[in-house]
Order: structure tokens, then C-alpha cells, then sequence
């Protein structure tokens, strides 16, 4: 065979790349990078295998057993599917900006997972010590029940909600506060964003809540509510800031006329 027979690119096989561009897509792509393709590959499966187990877990203790500790594999389930999610959602609908970081798994870390750690604690000591209370001892049993269903649907509709808000903005949503606008930013006033103006925040603080709902846990539900909503009451008023600077009085109109629907923060 020729060399040039060989040289040539096969059906399917790209031109090789110039050494410079190999280096930069490992810095970004390879073990370490921002994007490194094998974690991302990792935590997804991770994640995979966190919510299949624990989900396998919850249907077990819930038909095998008369424990309330189907709450604890039920959270672990949410978050996987949660933390799954926001890298999904990213990589679907504002690809440019995936990265290993999309996941959110060390997001404000180690607040972040203290408080979940807070979360299974409680619920897994009230539920070994008081494995037939309702949901707060000193309610009517009957709120139980309908507690635990406030819970759920909360944990569906905040999930539902911030997924839909990531791919509706899709390149203009970004995980981090953005202070310059780019080229691709534009303000998204219809769909979602016409019913709340921080649809992701909402999400997240309604889902967050429905979790310490299904969980049963009276101290966490209260200590969350006051904490996401002193970091999503900061996060706005800081974001919207920027946002006035971007977008001038589009914006101006858009907040007066579309609330958070997060208690106190308009």
C-alpha cells in the first residue's frame, strides 16, 4: 500500500490534530480537567448506581418492614437524581458550560453536606426512637399522612420546576453568578420565567423543603427554610444587580412585574 493510501483520513476518523490543540483539549478533557470526560463518566455512573440502590432500598424497607426508615434510601434517591440532573440538564441544553463542576456535588462545600448529613441524622434517630410518631409530636396524627404527601409533591414540583427553568434559559443559565454579559445571554421572560422570576431558585427551596417533609424531621425543616432563604435572598439581590447592568430597564420591568414566589423575597 502507498503512504498516501495510508496518510489518508478513513470514513469516520477525524484529520489529526495539531499538537497545541491536543494539549489544550487534554487540559480540559483529560484526568484533572475541567471537563475531564472519565469524571464525568465516573460520577455519572456513581450517581447511577447511588440512586438504583437506594431506590431498591426504599421499595424493600417500605414492602418488607413497618419502619419509617424508607424516608432515609428516599433522600438518598432525590439527591442522585438531583445532583444527575444538573449536569443532564446542563449538558443537554448549554452544553458549552458541562463540566465535572456541573454535577454540584462539592457546590458550597462543606455546608452543603453538613446539612444533608444533619438531615439523614435526624430522621434516622427520631425514626429509630419513635418509629410511631406523626410527623411533629405534638400535631394531630392524622397531619402525618398529609405531610408526607406535601412533602412528595413538593419534591416533584421543585425538581420539575428547576430542571424546566435550566432548559428553557439554556445558554443563559449558568451555575455561577454571571457580572458581564456574553454574546449568547438573552433575557427570558416567557415559558416558566413568566410565572416565577428565579424559577431555579424556587425549585430548589420548595425542593429542599419537601425532603425534610418526607423526612420527618421537625429541626432540619426549619433550619433549612431559615438558611436557603437567607442564601437566596443574598444570591438575588446580588444577581439582580448584575442583571440591571445587562439588561437596563428590560429588567427593571420584568422584576416588578414577576415575582420570586419565595416567602418575603419579592
Amino acid at each position: 500500500m502507498s503512504g498516501e493510501n495510508e496518510a489518508r483520513a478513513r470514513p469516520g476518523f477525524g484529520r489529526p490534530v495539531a499538537s497545541g490543540s491536543q494539549t489544550t483539549s487534554a487540559a480540559y478533557y483529560g484526568p484533572g480537567g475541567s471537563k475531564s470526560l472519565s469524571g464525568i463518566a465516573l460520577r455519572a455512573f456513581c450517581l447511577g448506581g447511588a440512586l438504583a440502590v437506594s431506590a431498591v432500598s426504599c421499595a424493600a424497607v417500605l414492602l418488607l418492614t413497618s419502619s419509617p426508615l424508607w424516608r432515609l434510601p428516599f433522600f438518598g434517591a432525590c439527591l442522585a437524581a438531583f445532583h444527575f440532573l444538573e449536569f443532564w440538564t446542563t449538558a443537554r441544553y448549554n452544553h458549552a458550560a458541562a463540566s465535572v463542576d456541573s454535577f454540584l456535588l462539592t457546590a458550597n462545600w462543606p455546608a452543603y453536606a453538613v446539612a444533608h448529613a444533619s438531615a439523614a441524622l435526624e430522621c434516622l434517630v427520631v425514626g429509630a426512637l419513635f418509629p410511631s410518631r406523626s410527623w411533629i409530636l405534638f400535631l394531630p396524627h392524622a397531619l402525618g399522612p398529609l405531610l408526607l404527601l406535601a412533602g412528595l409533591l413538593l419534591v416533584a414540583a421543585g425538581q420539575a420546576v428547576r430542571s424546566a427553568a435550566m432548559a428553557q434559559a439554556g445558554p443563559s443559565f449558568n451555575h455561577i453568578v454571571q457580572h458581564a454579559r456574553a454574546p449568547q445571554h438573552q433575557l427570558v421572560t416567557t415559558g416558566i420565567y413568566a410565572t416565577f422570576r428565579h424559577p431555579s431558585y424556587f425549585g430548589f427551596f420548595y425542593w429542599a423543603l419537601g425532603t425534610q417533609l418526607v423526612l420527618g424531621n421537625v429541626v432540619c425543616f426549619f433550619v433549612y427554610a431559615a438558611v436557603l432563604w437567607k442564601f437566596f435572598s443574598s444570591r438575588i439581590r446580588g444577581e439582580e444587580a448584575a442583571l440591571v447592568r445587562m439588561f437596563g430597564d428590560e429588567y427593571v420591568a420584568f422584576r416588578k412585574a414577576v415575582g420570586t414566589k419565595i416567602p418575603f423575597i419579592p
